[in-house]
């Protein structure tokens, strides 16, 4: 059986974080109706981000769906919305029926249920559909882009979509070297 490759996640790098938000903007642009902040306008939609810049002691740090292999919420999830599918977590919003486990069991905070009411002229419910970072699937597919909108979008170049296997190259690159650097500083030691 051929191997899996791991799902693609968004990296953030807290010390190149200004906390602009516009990570945030952009995402919740590229998810409205439209895809462009006048059609957003337009139709007078709320603009409502799947990701959060969340400020700490010291620095912030931009937080959304880390795309986990063994996601909690697809285990959690009583109508099979949550899902893996194509190398991320999916929620197929039809299924959905904002029960909320799925935010509940989130180690990272990353699922928010919102309202559709605004979509539908009579219900007798609140129309709740978990919503969450989906890596801008329909928003690249759209206009042709290869990378998320909050990638784009971030001026410091804070936010990468990254594949784990590549990021993990360069990890064990960068650990050699300093160790080789440590051990040429160790010889003349002796």
């Amino acid at each position: 059986m051929p191997s899996q490759r791991e799902n693609h996640i968004i990296y953030a790098d807290a010390d190149r974080c200004m906390t602009c938000h516009s990570c945030e903007l952009a995402c919740a642009v590229a998810h409205a109706d439209g895809h462009d902040m006048m059609s957003a306008i337009a139709v007078r939609e709320p603009l409502i981000a799947r990701n959060h810049v969340v400020a700490f002691e010291g620095g912030a740090m931009p937080m959304q769906c880390r795309q986990c292999e063994d996601a909690p919420c697809t285990f959690a999830c009583p109508t099979g919305a949550c899902r893996q599918a194509d190398g991320r977590v999916d929620i197929v919003e039809q299924h959905c029926i904002g029960c909320k486990l799925c935010v509940m069991v989130c180690p990272f905070g990353a699922i928010t249920v919102k309202s559709e009411e605004h979509r539908l002229e009579e219900t007798c419910t609140n129309r709740g559909v978990a919503k969450k970072c989906d890596l801008c699937v329909d928003w690249r597919a759209a206009n042709g882009k290869t990378e998320t909108a909050c990638v784009e979008a971030c001026p410091t170049k804070a936010i990468r979509m990254i594949d784990l296997e590549a990021y993990r190259v360069a990890l064990r690159a960068a650990r050699a070297r300093e160790i080789a650097q440590s051990h040429r500083h160790m010889r003349t030691a002796f």
